[in-house]
């Protein structure tokens, strides 16, 4: 299990779909962390968001149902680290996640519905899609907090 130490905020994202917003990019600046929860893009030049994202930061992905191309073969389907010694588990479809995993929050995307909620002592963190709309769902992306004073997590709505 990867351990990270930052100071800064973890930015996290999910479900591009071949879209990485320039205002996706200004809300991400700074942090110290970048996740990217799956559904990059199924088109060989949508690696190119990944690339991206990690010249802001540190990024750590896993994959999503759409990511499809050759290039996201490389990827997890879930993923654990520990930030801060905060334990988090990433993957793309929550259905997916075993609930015998040992961890302080489960960081999922997949359904473009934003979560913030403590369930059963771990926080559920969806930070929505912050890609193409789907049906009227808003564009989103999250923050998390992970520090001495706990685990704390914030969806932000994309300034369109």
């Amino acid at each position: 299990m990867q351990a990270i130490t930052i100071e800064q905020p973890v930015g996290v994202i999910s479900d591009t779909h071949g879209l990485l917003r320039p205002e996706a990019l200004r809300l991400l600046e700074g942090c110290g962390l970048i996740l990217h929860l799956g559904d990059v893009g199924s088109r060989d030049e949508d690696a190119a968001i990944l690339e991206r994202l990690g010249d802001l930061a540190p990024l750590a992905a896993v994959r999503g149902n759409v990511d499809t191309a050759p290039w996201a073969e490389a990827l997890p389907m879930g993923r654990d680290l520990v930030v801060n010694g905060w334990r988090l588990h990433l993957v793309h479809i929550l259905a997916e996640f075993d609930p015998a995993t040992p961890c302080d929050a489960v960081l999922h995307g997949h359904s473009h519905k934003p979560r913030n909620a403590w369930q059963e002592g771990r926080l559920l963190f969806n930070p929505g899609a912050a890609g193409k709309r789907r049906f009227r769902l808003p564009i989103t992306l999250g923050k998390l907090w992970v520090d001495e004073r706990g685990l704390r997590g914030a969806i932000l709505h994309l300034p369109l």
